[in-house]
């Protein structure tokens, strides 16, 4: 029993009985220091040591949060929310109800879409923009488990195959990198085409989700007007100030790549320009803070998970003991290395994250395999996207929850997790071992 297969697999089943995901994380990470013969104390060690690699990405967080509400507080939010309740309500009927369903869900794919790649805030849209239309939601008995779908396949297969904004992060700062410095010589423009029948099988899960497992009416309490962020009306001053704030950040961002500081640029924008007052300053930002302060503290928990599970070694010995059960089947190798990829992003939470701690291990084997450089590039990179999606500890589930839950009505497990969990990694295990044969 290999003990990262088996802290991952406690990790889940805390998290399916509700123990909160930080602490789910702590006690596996422990579990698993503990069974791959770290000891207490250097476990312990390494989990703290890793909690620093996770400050990065919740300060990031914090800062988009914090942007994100004074973005709201500007009224440019409440106004493209308002205008999607408007032009949406007026065609609440029995024979339109398809229609306005549809195009709800467009214009939120559209919108997560663009959160990875047009303005890469990433999921701090969702709670801003989601809470206002819960009504709505309800109105036309949306099932929420349909929603979450939604914005999970923008979040994830965004990155998977363009390479702008987090997709340039993913594919080339990381993917190729870590591609060409464990000896497979490919460029940047070789990455996404091989990830093209990887991101096919996300697109069918999503039409299995909309057409087939949740087009059935799902009945919700009536959320409260006051669900959610607070906004206020917007004007046209504060409108304009918004949009130059969002080219800011934008333009910051792809600049210093950091969305630390094209956050921030965003923020003391509309500071400076007297959207905020002093005297509500402070308390927006940190509105803003405690707004991502649970999706922050569970990426903390998941690098010092991660740490440990380098501690231990346990990956490279679970690499090892499968390629000597394979033997020379090259498609029982794809299918083992794109399993165990899955069960390494259902701990860590991030599938950034995955790829260095994979791609050592995985580059010579697959090569070794006779796989040819497109075929490694989507093993390596499924094997890491794989889990994204459905891992209790992924900002891609724990963004639609953010805002799906702000009514108490989504339940992060049952809710994002598992949907998303069934309807995106099981098709893409397949695809991405369909990929590996064929390319």
């Amino acid at each position: 029993m290999n003990a990262v297969v088996i802290a991952v697999c406690l990790m889940l089943l805390l998290s399916i009985l509700r123990v909160n995901v930080v602490i789910a994380l702590t006690i596996s990470a422990l579990v698993a220091g503990l069974l791959g013969g770290v000891g207490l104390n250097a476990t312990i060690a390494a989990f703290n040591t890793g909690l620093g690699g996770g400050a990065q990405i919740a300060l990031s967080y914090a800062l988009l949060g914090a942007f994100a509400v004074a973005l709201s507080h500007s009224g440019l939010t409440s106004l493209i929310s308002g205008s999607v309740i408007k032009l949406l309500g007026q065609e609440q009927n029995n024979r339109n109800e398809r229609l306005v369903k549809a195009t709800l869900l467009v214009t939120l794919l559209a919108m997560s879409i663009s959160s990875q790649n047009l303005l890469p805030i990433h999921i701090a849209f969702i709670p801003i923009l989601i809470p206002p239309l819960l009504q709505l939601m309800t109105r036309l008995q949306l099932d929420r488990r349909l929603v979450a779908c939604v914005l999970t396949f923008g979040l994830v297969t965004t990155y998977m195959v363009l390479p702008i904004g987090f997709g340039g992060i993913f594919l080339n700062d990381i993917l190729l990198a870590n591609l060409n410095h464990n000896g497979l010589a490919v460029s940047a423009g070789d990455i996404p085409s091989a990830m093209l029948i990887p991101g096919a099988g996300m697109l069918l899960g999503l039409l299995v989700a909309v057409f087939i497992s949740y087009r059935k009416p799902r009945h919700y309490h009536m959320p409260e007007p006051a669900a959610g962020i607070q906004t206020v009306a917007p004007c046209k001053r504060n409108i304009g100030i918004a949009i130059v704030a969002v080219l800011t950040t934008l333009v910051v961002q792809l600049t210093t790549e950091s969305m630390i500081f094209g956050a921030l640029a965003g923020f003391m924008i509309f500071s400076v320009t007297g959207v905020l007052k002093r005297s509500d300053n402070e308390d927006i930002f940190n509105r803003g803070v405690r707004m991502m302060a649970n999706i922050g503290f569970i990426m903390i928990a998941a690098s010092g998970f991660a740490a440990v599970v380098n501690q231990t070694g346990e990956v490279a010995t679970l690499v090892n003991t499968i390629g000597d059960l394979i033997g020379n089947n090259k498609s029982l190798a794809a299918f083992l290395m794109l399993l165990v990829g899955l069960l390494i992003t259902m701990g860590i939470g991030s599938s950034f994250s995955t790829i260095p701690i994979i791609a050592t291990i995985y580059v010579p084997l697959a090569l070794h395999f006779g796989f040819s450089a497109p075929a490694v590039i989507a093993l390596v990179g499924t094997a890491a996207a794989l889990g994204d999606a459905g891992s209790p500890a992924s900002d891609s589930t724990l963004g639609p929850t953010s805002g799906l839950n702000a009514d108490g009505q989504h339940d992060h497990i049952r809710d994002s997790v598992i949907p998303t969990f069934i309807h995106y990694n099981i098709p893409l295990l397949i695809f991405g071992w369909i990929a590996a044969m064929v390319l």
